[in-house]
């Protein structure tokens, strides 16, 4: 692409995706003293970013992508010529699919918190604002094509986080935010120093420095190994704190649990992405040889986090933690695929990037969907909820179900391509890895058995049931169940409708992946080759 030249067409369509957003946030910002208004204005740029999202699926050819279109749909523009940066955004299958799963979450989301009580002071408008941000900050991510907006954006998008855990969060909100700021910008800043390091080492191969991904990726093969291996480890200390991995997890349990339910959806659902999207896009592909020399370090730290995650899990107290513990341990498994070098791990990794967000993200709703009716996140605070209501019981498991890879949910097939396909490469890591799937028996059916099974106990559930039957007086279990669960309701009407889309997912992309491979394949391939190892599956040269 030449200097000054704009990419027409369907580039445009990335730039609205950009954009819409950002400018909903605007808009509704201001809207303080109009609740309701603000929520319907939100809900409606996130459903137009959704369709928008749809029409860019339809736009993306897979065909194209099979015979080596590295990215399509492409815009790119001089931003600071004296730096050699542009504005440039552009997609490959991944990227597409994690828009796809962005543009799914902000509307059920929005749905969800529509009612959730705000801490005091606290807006509706200025809750969905910062969820608007986030969307159109987190598109940046994932369609830059230039390394340094892609920095940019990988900053930026840790500000609307911020806020809404700092302000809108749990009682320890402040200390959570803090910690999971400062954690990212720390990553951040380390991977501003191979940025910059990228830059000179690219002045010194190609006699001008630039930030454009596809001229790095050319001249990666050339760069020394020395060098690749400490341009590397700046980029993946950014990732693995976002992924995120262990040891550099710590902040995760604390933001997921003070986070609002719906934030939290999108902390673990869609932003802790960013780490393992940026193994794919930008270790690997630029980095290949360091890549390769470091993988046994990285497989060690996955394997250990699916161990660690799976037992930490287990032992939860707090349902907020218990879920980001279980997130934990499934990183460890998209980790695993990653770096075992196999176009079929790479895929497994990359559906389970989607499929996570969505069987995280209900688990999530699920969890808050509890918390909202007994006002406690403690375990032992629960029972028997099945009785009272079992459609919220019932969903609960579903949401369990997928999350241990249950044969039927979409979870399954992703994890199955992990590990049958890091397998021939990584015999004794993918071994291990199968212990964290008995730990993820254990943690989730344990979890529901304490909470959903056996006699209406607990002190969040009698209590409900005691303000339900007036002051002095507790509601007969019997009776409560018998008027619908009241005192402790199952699912509205709405309720049921946030959770439906998450449920429809699960179920399809259980038994029908196909579509979603086909677009990730072709550029899992073109990763694979620009890694340039043999395939232990296919046995092809790559």
């Amino acid at each position: 692409m030449n200097a000054g030249s704009v990419n027409s067409g369907g580039s445009v369509l990335l730039l609205v995706l950009l954009l819409l957003p950002l400018i909903g946030a605007l808009v509704v910002a201001p809207m303080k003293e109009n609740p309701r208004p603000a929520r319907l204005v939100a809900l409606g740029f996130a459903l137009v970013e959704l369709v928008i999202t749809v029409i860019t699926w339809l736009s993306y050819s897979v065909a194209d992508a099979a015979n080596g279109t590295r990215f399509q749909l492409e815009l790119s523009v001089p931003w600071i010529p004296a730096f050699g940066t542009r504005f440039a955004l552009g997609i490959d299958g991944i990227a597409l699919v994690m828009l796809a799963l962005i543009a799914v979450l902000v509307p059920i989301v929005m749905a969800f918190s529509w009612e959730e009580k705000l801490p005091e002071g606290r807006t509706r408008s200025g809750f969905f604002a910062l969820l608007l941000a986030t969307q159109g900050l987190l598109v940046g991510v994932f369609a830059a094509t230039d390394v340094f907006l892609f920095y940019v954006f990988f900053e930026a998008m840790l500000i609307p986080m911020y806020f809404m855990i700092g302000r809108f969060g749990g009682p320890r909100r402040q200390y959570a935010a803090v910690k999971f700021f400062l954690y990212s910008l720390l990553g951040g800043l380390i991977m501003l120093a191979s940025v910059i390091g990228l830059f000179v080492a690219s002045g010194e191969q190609l006699g001008q420095g630039t930030f454009t991904w596809t001229e790095l990726q050319r001249m990666a093969a050339s760069l020394p190994e020395s060098t690749q291996i400490w341009l590397f480890l700046g980029f993946f200390v950014a990732f693995a704190i976002k992924a995120p991995l262990v040891p550099f997890h710590t902040w995760l349990p604390d933001a997921g649990a003070e986070a609002p339910v719906g934030a939290g959806v999108l902390l673990v659902g869609v932003l802790d992405k960013v780490g393992t999207f940026g193994f794919l896009r930008y270790c690997l592909p630029l980095f290949p040889l360091a890549s390769q020399q470091l993988a046994p370090l990285v497989l060690t730290l996955a394997v250990i986090g699916i161990l660690y995650g799976g037992l930490l899990a287990v032992g939860q107290t707090d349902m907020k933690r218990f879920v980001a513990y279980t997130s934990i341990a499934h990183f460890g498994f998209i980790a695993l695929g990653i770096f075992a070098f196999s176009t079929q791990a790479f895929a497994g990794s990359t559906l389970y990037m989607v499929n996570h967000g969505i069987s995280t993200g209900m688990l999530f709703i699920v969890v808050g969907l509890l918390i909202a009716r007994g006002g406690s996140r403690l375990v032992t605070d629960y029972g028997g909820v099945h009785k009272l209501a079992p459609l919220l019981a019932g969903t609960f498991l579903l949401a369990g179900l997928s999350s241990l890879a249950l044969p039927g949910t979409n979870s399954f097939v992703s994890e199955f391509l992990v590990l049958v396909g890091s397998y021939p490469r990584e015999p004794v890591y993918t071994i291990l890895a199968t212990v964290g799937i008995i730990f993820a028996a254990l943690y989730v059916l344990w979890m529901y058995q304490r909470t959903m099974q056996g006699p209406v106990r607990g002190a969040a559930v009698l209590g409900a049931l005691e303000r339900a039957g007036g002051p002095g007086t507790m509601l007969d279990p019997g009776v409560a169940a018998k008027r619908g669960g009241s005192g402790f309701p199952d699912l509205s009407k709405r309720e049921i409708g946030v959770l439906t889309p998450l449920i429809v997912l699960i179920i399809v992309l259980g038994f029908f992946p196909g579509p979603v491979l086909d677009v990730i394949n072709p550029s899992v391939v073109a990763t694979m080759n620009e890694v340039g190892l043999t395939d232990p599956v296919g046995g092809q040269s790559r």
